[in-house]
């Protein structure tokens, strides 16, 4: 018999929502379908692997990492209101979109790529694109409209262990940063699966062990912890860390936070 889960866990499961509430409420107007046929039922228990088809544009942000900063924003005491940030690997600019519509007064978005960002961002005197730009080798000089007070994080194929260093040097003392804690590039070889996936708790817990520890001898001050509320493209738990550069310590020791957030994020979007 095939695994069967409900419409709008699969729906939050596969990213199309961040929550169950939404899910239903896209169920209820009309915009999900399994081809052609519509759902009705967001109750309804359906084949685990059924691909859906979400019509309208269930996602406020250019992308779908937007979501990731949106539940930072929402979990965390912080906010990007009135400030001047960088958006390192800013992609397509699902960070940049959510920082604007939260009230971000301008966003440097960063990406070693080209040609990534939506159009719409591209044309917003309030982004200033820096396309190209491996942070690994920037300064504080490269940044000319401003020493940025706020910063996001969201690379891959890169630690966070050289990302960290540089940015100390740039943001504003005091600064606030949304990091995205990616096991995948941060574990070692022998404990990445296939396909690149790592599933087990016990790497993920070492892993944000490993990132806070590092964060905190590089000058940054573990706020908050959370998990993703959507996987990686590639199905892997993502995690959400709140830093603060030359803050006082407000969390003693993170063991438990740890291992309270992977639990808890295993319990919500593990697929196995």
């Amino acid at each position: 018999m095939k695994d069967k889960e409900r419409v709008d866990v699969l729906l939050v499961r596969d990213g199309f929502f961040e929550s169950r509430e939404r899910a239903q409420r896209a169920v209820m107007a009309g915009m999900v379908y399994i081809g052609e046929q519509r759902v009705d039922k967001p109750g309804s228990k359906i084949d685990s692997h059924t691909q859906f088809l979400v019509k309208g544009n269930p996602i406020p942000y250019v992308g779908r990492g937007g979501l990731k900063l949106e539940k930072a924003l929402r979990v965390f005491p912080v906010h990007v209101s009135g400030k001047l940030m960088i958006d390192i690997g800013a992609s397509t600019g699902g960070f940049t979109d959510c920082a604007l519509q939260n009230g971000a007064e301008r966003v440097y978005a960063l990406d070693v790529g080209y040609n990534q960002l939506a159009w719409k961002l591209r044309n917003d005197r309030r982004v200033i694109v820096m396309e190209k730009t491996n942070f690994r080798y920037c300064t504080p000089a490269d940044f000319q409209e401003g020493v940025p007070e706020f910063a996001t994080i969201d690379v891959s194929f890169i630690s966070l262990k050289k990302i960290l260093p540089p940015l100390k040097t740039i943001l504003l003392p005091g600064g606030d940063v949304i990091a995205l804690i990616k096991p995948q590039f941060e574990a070692g070889r022998d404990e990445v699966g296939k396909k690149g996936i790592v599933r087990d708790p016990q790497i993920h817990k070492s892993v944000l062990k490993k990132i806070i520890l590092f964060a905190e001898e590089t000058g940054f001050i573990l706020k908050g912890l959370d998990y993703s509320p959507i996987t990686g493209g590639d199905g892997n738990i993502e995690f959400l860390t709140w830093l603060k550069s030359s803050a006082k310590r407000s969390i003693k020791d993170p063991s438990l936070l740890v291992n309270d957030v992977v639990s808890r994020a295993h319990c919500r979007l593990d697929r196995k």
